[in-house]
C-alpha cells in the first residue's frame, strides 16, 4: 500500500511540472511541419502565457521533427531549464524561411491555442536568425519582441524592424555567418530613419556554434518576456545583458531534474521512417555541416542558400573558386 502511495505522489509531481509537446504535420496549407508545446500549469481556455516562436538554423532541415529538438527551446526544457511559455518550433524543410509559411502556422495556434497574444516573441538561430529578421520586418504589429542569433536578412523592406524590440546578437568569431552579415541588417535599417528599439551585441571570441548556448540561460527568456505588444511607446529594454561569460556558464545553473516532457504524436512519418541517425548525414559530430551537390548547382547557389560566403566555402574545403564541383560529392558549408 505504501508502494501504491509513493507511485501516485511520483506521477502527480511529474504532472504537475511537465510539459506537452505535440507534432503537428501536414496541418496548415502553405505552412510547416511543427511542435507545440504548453507548459505544466497551461490553461487552454484562459491561458495568460506567453507565445515563443522559434526558428532553426539549417543544419535542422528537412523532413523529421526530431532534428527540432536538438537544440533551442525545446531542447533547453528536455534539459531542465524552465521556460514559463507555449512555444512553437516550425521545420524547415530546406531553403530561406517563408515569413508567409510561418505565419500561417502562427495563425492556427493563435486559433487552436489559448495564450496572451500581446506577448507573442520570436527567436531564431543562423538560417533562423535570417528567418526572424524577415518575419520581423514582415509582420512587426504582430510581435512583441524579437531576438535572432547570428544571422543576417533579406526582407523586401528592413524599415518594419525599426518598429519593434530588436536583439541582434554576434559572435566576431563567426567562420559561417559572418558579422557582416547582421551589420548589412543594421545598416538598413538606419537607412529607413532612427532605429531607438535596437539592440546590437557583438560577442568577442564566439563562434558561430558557441552562440547556441543563448537558448540555455534565463537572461534570453528574461528579456523577452519583458515586452508586450501593448507597451506605450514599444521601448527595448537594456535592463538585460548577455555576455561571454555568461555563454559560458550556460549549463551550470540548469536543474537536469527539474523537467518532464510528455510528447505526443512524434512518430516520424512515412518519409522519415529512417533514422535519426541516417536522417543526419548531412551534420557530424564535431557540429560542422555539409551540402551534398547536386546537379545545377554552383558555389554562388549553395553559398546562398546557406547564407555564408564563396571564399568561406573554399576555405571550409581546401578548394579554389574554379573547382569542378562533382553530383554526389559533400561540401563543407560550416
Amino acid at each position: 500500500m505504501k508502494k501504491i502511495a509513493i507511485l501516485i505522489f511520483v506521477l502527480s509531481y511529474l504532472s504537475s511540472i511537465s510539459q506537452t509537446l505535440t507534432a503537428y504535420r501536414n496541418k496548415v496549407d502553405n505552412g510547416y511541419d511543427f511542435w507545440v508545446c504548453t507548459p505544466s500549469d497551461y490553461d487552454s481556455v484562459q491561458s495568460d502565457k506567453p507565445i515563443i516562436l522559434f526558428l532553426h538554423g539549417a543544419s535542422l532541415c528537412g523532413h523529421n521533427l526530431e532534428r527540432v529538438r536538438r537544440y533551442g527551446p525545446l531542447d533547453a526544457l528536455k534539459m531542465g531549464r524552465q521556460i514559463d511559455a507555449v512555444i512553437i518550433a516550425p521545420q524547415n524543410p530546406g531553403g530561406a524561411w517563408s515569413p508567409k509559411r510561418i505565419n500561417n502556422v502562427v495563425d492556427w495556434v493563435f486559433k487552436h491555442y489559448a495564450g496572451d497574444t500581446n506577448r507573442f516573441y520570436v527567436l531564431g538561430m543562423s538560417l533562423g536568425g535570417y528567418g526572424t529578421i524577415d518575419y520581423s520586418a514582415a509582420y512587426p504589429q504582430r510581435i512583441a519582441a524579437a531576438m535572432a542569433l547570428c544571422g543576417g536578412g533579406n526582407p523586401k523592406s528592413y524599415c518594419g524592424l525599426n518598429d519593434l524590440p530588436l536583439w541582434i546578437l554576434h559572435g566576431t568569431a563567426d567562420r559561417a555567418v559572418p558579422l557582416s552579415q547582421s551589420e548589412k541588417v543594421i545598416n538598413a535599417m538606419s537607412k529607413c530613419g532612427d532605429s531607438p528599439r535596437l539592440r546590437f551585441t557583438k560577442l568577442p571570441g564566439v563562434s558561430h556554434g558557441g552562440l547556441a548556448r543563448a537558448f540555455y540561460i534565463t537572461e534570453t527568456y528574461d528579456w523577452l518576456f519583458h515586452h508586450r505588444l501593448d507597451d506605450p511607446g514599444r521601448s527595448v529594454n537594456k535592463d538585460y545583458d548577455i555576455t561571454v561569460d555568461r555563454l559560458h556558464k550556460a549549463y551550470k545553473d540548469i536543474d537536469r531534474k527539474a523537467n518532464h516532457l510528455i510528447v505526443r504524436n512524434s512518430r516520424s512519418s512515412k518519409e522519415d521512417n529512417k533514422s535519426i541517425a541516417e536522417a543526419d548525414n548531412d551534420q557530424n559530430t564535431s557540429g560542422s555541416e555539409y551540402h551534398t551537390i547536386r546537379s545545377g548547382d554552383t558555389l554562388g547557389k549553395i553559398a546562398k542558400r546557406y547564407h555564408t560566403s564563396i571564399s568561406t566555402l573554399c576555405k571550409l574545403n581546401n578548394i579554389s573558386r574554379n573547382t569542378t564541383l562533382r553530383i554526389g560529392k559533400r561540401l563543407r558549408v560550416r
